[in-house]
């Protein structure tokens, strides 16, 4: 659905919405908002992962004993059943040298020089890919993709040898039925498909508006989903078969072994690391496989901002940077000062309340008023009519009856539940106090609301009574006659005539078909 539509109007998400559903444009404009504020916490994800692939190259590794100088008496180099009131060493190397962390968000600390350094350089690593555009990230990504999945193998085929490692990866085939009844499975594994493909994000709706006109959208459909489900599944079989040899080495069942959050990168695996052979070959294969999977990540993020923002101010903007690449350069720098709080001895807890509020709550209300605008609003058969005029061929009765009644009718019971069952956010046993949790409403809203803004404002320039307005607001394109060619459709500086699109029958200028290999 959202390849199709940034195919079709050749706009970011913030237009080709405006397009779709005058009424909720906004929708378009929360997609940037959550875009651009998961592009600034989730880079100090890539942070910790350069300190620990530059940490990887010390022999022993850092997290392997217990003879640091930040390791507490109840440090142990191995997790046992008898060893509640103590952590592991991988454990304190993260709590205690790369986090330096305080007792809860209530003690911000001080700035981690070491981690502000690397969030600089994580910035200049992302700025140096996406700055000439999506042509020059297109390259880029050909090895950030494909590389992980040389690594992932390489892992997969030391994992197996392992002693222990057929009692993990029995542990993530085999089912527990049960699971299946409880609605926070249903919830996190929704959360889970929408982070991993992007859905929700304007990601798909950005990157897919520089594909040409009329590009096989159906082909790319099956490849992203396809792809993604069997990666997720290769990279299961090699998590858990390393969970499966920790649970031999430490005689603790693998269901006590398996966490969320940072933890199970930067913690249960790395202790796994340290007990391989060649332990620092291992380690630094798979931080630099997270660097590159970070990357890939943020490039769709930020890229997202710099779309919609050139999409709507090209020419303010245009005067004031005078080229795109220092705009590139000036959106880099807001994320890199916004994402030091992340960076101070508080920053785990930040980072916590920021995903939890954004990754699930927020988007998924992004996705309802989507599914509604562009499935309901604009309408199946529209959208089928769009995609049979860049292809030749009609979506079929299962893509049509996703679109009319199964897309809407699970976002929408997953959303009731993520409401009904919802849970305050914590790390580890830390349970965030009221006020904290206040915070992160507000960081969800920062998101959310641009949907009813953007809806009082077109019922605002819209002409006519209030029935009138309403009519126009649900109808596609009504807004058009307001709107301006996207700044890259004009090929950057050199400008085309400003074209209003009355109709869908008439089309935007063809972009140059800048494959984006999604």
């Amino acid at each position: 659905m959202e390849l199709t539509v940034g195919q079709y109007m050749r706009r970011g998400p913030v237009h080709a919405l405006a397009n779709v559903c005058p009424l909720l444009k906004g929708v378009g404009m929360a997609s940037v908002a959550i875009s651009f504020i998961m592009c600034t916490y989730y880079n100090v994800v890539i942070t910790w992962g350069l300190y620990y692939l530059f940490s990887s190259f010390q022999a022993p590794l850092p997290w392997q004993s217990c003879n640091n100088t930040w390791n507490t008496p109840n440090c142990t180099e191995h997790a046992t059943n008898d060893s509640a009131y103590s952590s592991t060493a991988s454990q304190e190397f993260f709590d205690y040298k790369v986090l330096e962390r305080t007792g809860g968000v209530e003690e911000t600390g001080v700035i981690r020089w070491e981690l502000s350094l690397l969030l600089l350089l994580a910035w200049i690593l992302i700025y140096l890919c996406i700055f000439k555009g999506v042509k020059s990230t297109g390259k880029v990504v050909y090895f950030t993709a494909l590389f992980p999945y040389v690594i992932l193998f390489a892992l997969l085929i030391n994992n197996v040898q392992l002693p222990g490692a057929l009692d993990g990866i029995t542990f993530f085939i085999v089912p527990e039925w049960d699971k299946l009844l409880s609605v926070e499975v249903w919830v996190n594994a929704a959360a889970q498909i929408f982070n991993s493909i992007g859905i929700g994000f304007g990601s798909l709706v950005a990157m897919s508006s520089y594909n040409s006109f009329n590009n096989n959208v159906l082909k790319d459909t099956l490849a992203i989903s396809i792809i993604n489900s069997l990666t997720s599944i290769l990279a299961g079989f090699v998590i858990f078969s390393a969970f499966g040899y920790m649970s031999h080495l430490q005689g603790i069942p693998v269901s006590e072994l398996a966490v969320d959050g940072p933890g199970l990168v930067f913690v249960v695996y790395p202790q796994a690391f340290a007990t391989m052979p060649v332990a620092q070959l291992w380690a630094v294969m798979f931080f630099f496989m997270l660097l590159c999977l970070g990357l890939d990540s943020e490039f769709a993020m930020v890229e997202v901002m710099v779309t919609s923002l050139m999409d709507e101010f090209d020419q303010n903007l245009m005067k004031f940077f005078k080229r795109k690449e220092l705009f590139v350069l000036g959106v880099c720098g807001a994320a890199l000062l916004l994402g030091i709080p992340y960076v101070m001895q508080v920053g785990i807890y930040v980072f916590q309340l920021m995903d939890h509020y954004t990754a699930i709550v927020s988007v998924l209300f992004l996705a309802f008023f989507e599914v509604i605008a562009t499935c309901w609003c604009y309408g199946v058969k529209r959208l089928s009519d769009n995609l049979e005029e860049m292809t030749g061929k009609r979506p079929n009765i299962f893509f049509r009856m996703c679109w009319l009644i199964v897309a809407p009718l699970l976002i929408t019971v997953i959303l009731v539940f993520a409401i009904i069952q919802f849970k305050p956010a914590r790390y580890e046993e830390y349970v965030f106090p009221p006020w904290a949790q206040g915070v992160g409403w507000v960081i969800a809203l920062a998101s959310i609301i641009w949907i009813p803004l953007g809806a009082i404002h077109t019922m605002w320039v819209l002409p006519g009574s209030f029935t009138q307005k309403l009519k126009l607001s649900i109808t596609p394109f009504a807004l058009n006659e307001m709107s301006k060619m996207p700044y890259y459709e004009r090929g950057g500086a050199d400008t085309y005539p400003g074209i209003a699109v009355i109709s869908s029958t008439i089309h935007l200028p063809e972009k140059a078909p800048i494959q984006t290999n999604l």
